[in-house]
């Protein structure tokens, strides 16, 4: 087989190819640097926390009631802005421990983009429901979007963790260990308070409240964590 061609030196993030250890001739699936996929998954997070301000409807008056009044909405966008900026430090958490992606990859962080871009609509819809005959429908619908986008989360980092397949050849092994611990649970948390909205679609949104705080401090603890574990290696 001819030699490969040499990637253009003038882009970020360019796809490069390279040849088999074993030596047999054989071509790996392309391979490119994660500053692409980074830079166009914030633009996403950033756009979906932006939109979620429109599910906030205040109307009639005297305003101060009308505000009052208008706390289902309020509520709303301070749970899912907590939510979506949760995913994003993850995310970069994520990316921060993989030297490389390829198509699989870039498949399913699609597929997280998209489910990360579609939050402000549940969102809009628990907040317009809560209070009413809809409200379970609401719940249900806000939880099932938060569970799938959990389930792709750890689609996306076992696939790259896995074997190592796409880490940082120093990828510290206590902290690859310790992002898969923290994952692995967050489907089954977040079908969990899914579930209770049958029993009480408010305490279902209170826990999803509860859930995004306790994964705001876990995220602040762990990369505390972390940085503690690179000062002893020093």
């Amino acid at each position: 087989m001819g030699p490969v061609s040499e990637p253009n030196p003038g882009t970020e993030a360019t796809t490069s190819r390279s040849v088999s250890d074993d030596e047999q001739g054989e071509v790996v699936r392309p391979v490119m640097t994660t500053g692409r996929l980074e830079a166009f998954s914030d633009g996403v997070f950033a756009i979906a926390a932006t939109l979620l301000i429109l599910s906030v409807r205040v109307s009639g008056s005297p305003l101060g009631p009308a505000i009052i009044h208008s706390w289902p909405g309020i509520a709303g966008y301070a749970v899912s802005f907590l939510s979506i900026g949760v995913m994003w430090v993850n995310h970069h958490l994520v990316m921060h421990q993989i030297a490389r992606v390829d198509r699989t990859l870039l498949m399913i962080n699609t597929v997280l983009l998209l489910l990360v871009a579609f939050v402000p609509f549940p969102t809009q819809l628990l907040a317009e429901h809560l209070r009413g005959a809809d409200a379970l429908a609401a719940a249900l619908f806000y939880g099932a979007t938060l569970t799938v986008i959990a389930v792709f989360f750890n689609l996306l980092w076992l696939y790259a963790a896995i074997g190592r397949r796409l880490l940082e050849k120093n990828a510290d092994p206590s902290a690859v260990r310790g992002i898969t611990r923290s994952y692995l649970p967050g489907p089954w948390v977040y079908l969990a308070a899914t579930m209770i909205a049958f029993a009480s679609p408010l305490a279902s949104a209170v826990l999803f409240a509860v859930i995004a705080a306790f994964y705001m401090i876990e995220s602040t603890i762990f990369a505390g964590r972390r940085r503690s574990g690179r000062k002893r290696m020093g």
